[in-house]
């Protein structure tokens, strides 16, 4: 069983090289967004909770997600984990570290998907543009400038979790612009190491 962090910034296929360790390994995906939308539809006292915050248009608290973790961690456990999109703070990055400690879990490895930004935004307009010329629909934000103001985002935020699980030992970098089976092998081989 093994447990895992994907950094990158966004459009570095952090989901897709998710999915695929799913469908590879086994691996339980523990993606922020999806946690929320389940949580909020379970009728649980925590998906209640969370519910009631989104319904007031507030920020869910680190509290809360951390709550959410929990109760993943507590369930099956098939190959492990994938955190995406969590932890996204050094305080969160904290709060996980302190969970997994209680939990008796241990997160193998942090692995960066390494971009060079001005090929993000163009790969990330291409793909939008490349959806609509096709018929289908590009999401709102894979624009230039909404796409840099994501960046900008997570290089205040995320980007001090690069030191932070480089400091512990666990960070790998693996190119984020290789092809998908390029970027899997090159995790794969991370993980099988």
């Amino acid at each position: 069983m093994t447990h895992i962090i994907l950094l990158g910034p966004p459009g570095a296929g952090k989901g897709t090289q998710a999915q695929m360790l799913v469908e590879d390994r086994n691996m339980i995906q523990l993606s922020t967004g999806d946690m929320l939308r389940e949580a909020k539809d379970s009728g649980t006292e925590m998906g209640k909770i969370v519910a009631d915050v989104m319904a007031r248009g507030d920020l869910v608290t680190d509290e809360i997600v951390i709550g959410l973790i929990r109760e993943k961690l507590e369930g099956d456990k098939a190959g492990g984990f994938i955190f995406d999109g969590f932890p996204r703070t050094l305080a969160q990055a904290d709060a996980l570290a302190e969970l997994m400690a209680e939990q008796e879990e241990v997160l193998d490895h942090a692995i960066e998907l390494q971009v060079n930004d001005g090929v993000l935004v163009d790969r990330i307009v291409g793909r939008a543009a490349d959806a609509l010329a096709a018929g289908g629909t590009a999401r709102a934000d894979d624009n230039a400038e909404s796409l840099k103001i994501r960046l900008m985002a997570y290089y205040k935020q995320t980007s001090p979790l690069i030191g932070y699980y480089h400091a512990k030992g666990l960070l790998k970098g693996v190119d984020g612009l290789g092809t998908m089976e390029g970027v899997k092998a090159e995790i794969a081989s991370v993980l099988d190491d």
